[in-house]
């Protein structure tokens, strides 16, 4: 990461706790200041993980999501309220990020993330955050993630479960060997209509809460440096079943 940029008096009380952290302290809080993460969605996933990263303070965060709040999102992306339905989330969000913490920038992003605009959009943060919620972004964000050599940090929601997994595949591991691909998890996407919408299954609103914040901790230790990331690694939740199990995947070619 970039290196930190001084904190002022009422950050160094408001970030205390992190400070006090050995595995932090005023350092790593300044790396985070300077830290500027891309969060793909404002939705279920991109709720926690865009709370959290701005009680942290990290200085600049970037929310890309085309969409408006309405009545039955606010079951699950707790971002927003009951006066913001019918306003683009993008700007309910920053309106929320900026009450929680005014020394944050919020960059919002009121587009749908396409081939034409995804790497202009995405090019000017260090980490990016997947919290969309169909297979078309997915792919996208993780190829152009690559292309522009960023750390990605995917996840994903089922009924009462959910997933997650840090993709690095510019980076090599201790034996000097590649990272794998999202596709080397995810080969092709399942053929369309086979999946459901949450819209059209149902979702555990809570569950969004978990992986969500999850992808936040490991939003935070790549900033930081603390700690093993899930790289080569995907975490799996069972919400109906309290369980929590991490599989290894390698690189396929």
């Amino acid at each position: 990461m970039s290196d930190g940029k001084p904190l002022k008096p009422d950050e160094i009380e408001r970030y205390a706790r992190h400070i006090i952290l050995q595995e932090i302290g005023g350092a790593g809080q300044q790396a985070l200041k300077a830290a500027r993460v891309l969060v793909v969605g404002a939705g279920g996933l991109g709720s926690p993980v865009l709370l959290y990263l701005a009680a942290a303070g990290v200085g600049t965060l970037g929310v890309v999501d085309n969409d408006t709040v309405s009545l039955s999102n606010l079951q699950r992306q707790v971002l927003h309220a009951t006066g913001d339905i019918g306003r683009p989330k993008t700007e309910s969000a920053a309106a929320s990020l900026n009450d929680m913490n005014p020394n944050i920038a919020i960059v919002e992003h009121t587009v749908r993330l396409t081939a034409e605009n995804a790497a202009a959009i995405m090019a000017d943060y260090d980490i990016v955050v997947d919290g969309s919620d169909n297979f078309e972004t997915r792919y996208l964000v993780a190829a152009t993630a690559e292309e522009l050599k960023l750390p990605l940090v995917a996840g994903a929601l089922g009924r009462f479960d959910g997933s997650l997994t840090v993709l690095m595949p510019h980076a090599t591991n201790e034996k000097g060997e590649p990272w794998p691909r999202y596709r080397d998890l995810f080969p092709e996407a399942p053929p369309e209509g086979t999946v459901p919408s949450c819209a059209e299954a149902g979702i555990l609103g809570a569950v969004a809460g978990v992986i969500g914040t999850l992808q936040a901790v490991e939003v935070l230790k790549l900033i930081t440096g603390t700690g093993d990331l899930l790289v080569g690694k995907i975490l799996l939740y069972d919400a109906l079943s309290v369980r929590f199990q991490t599989m290894n995947y390698k690189r396929r070619s």
